[in-house]
């Protein structure tokens, strides 16, 4: 697969997690294409923390209008119903603990479900935007990621950048599997059936509990 295959792949199965009713909030980057493979007999309302309730997946060219866009700054659209408001008003819904999921982008995970994604020391990064609060206020939290940056692990022993919230993270999805995250440490539940268990371990730092029931990802 190339990029954009991964991301659509990664992004189709997060999709797969949302339920009738849910508020969900997507991060900028990979998250934003969840939009685009919510089922058809569910409804879901998606959050920007630039100020929208309501957006929808992305639109053609001929459809576009910058003034709606995603928390990236990327074309969206918004849908019958949908509102949009200030940034406080934005971030009372996330501090409020009103998202029933966030779906984020991550530099870093660990076994312990600590999340790094805003900063590489050095580096000119946007800052922060909402991770902080995203992670703090949403019921749950989903990390939707390519499984390792230029063949190094991102899915670690313990994180090393700094850190966006602790013990923050409930489920991993990237191209190669899905893992969800325990006391006991991270559990893959599913796998891509192009790679095997040996080739998912070795691209991770942390050690992987093998689910007894484990299923291909679709």
């Amino acid at each position: 697969m190339d990029k954009n295959q991964i991301q659509d792949f990664v992004a189709k199965r997060v999709a797969a997690e949302l339920k009738d009713g849910d508020l969900v909030n997507l991060g900028i980057g990979l998250p934003t294409r969840v939009a685009n493979f919510v089922a058809d007999d569910i409804n879901v309302t998606f959050q920007s923390e630039n100020g929208f309730v309501g957006l929808g997946p992305a639109p053609d060219d001929s459809c576009i209008d910058m003034r709606i866009v995603t928390a990236g700054g990327t074309p969206s659209s918004i849908l019958p119903g949908g509102m949009f408001f200030d940034s406080s008003t934005s971030f009372s819904i996330i501090r409020g603990g009103h998202l029933d999921m966030t779906v984020l982008g991550a530099l870093q995970v660990d076994e312990k479900g600590n999340l790094a994604n805003y900063m590489i020391p050095g580096k000119m990064v946007p800052g922060m935007g909402g991770a902080m609060d995203l992670v703090a206020g949403a019921k749950q939290v989903v990390i939707a990621m390519e499984h390792t940056q230029k063949g190094n692990p991102k899915i670690l022993k313990e994180v090393n950048l700094p850190i966006t919230g602790v013990g923050v993270v409930d489920l991993i999805v990237t191209e190669m599997g899905v893992m969800k995250v325990t006391e006991e440490g991270l559990v893959l539940t599913e796998i891509n059936p192009e790679f095997t268990v040996e080739q998912v371990q070795e691209a991770t730092e942390a050690k992987l509990i093998i689910a007894d029931d484990l299923k291909e990802m679709v």
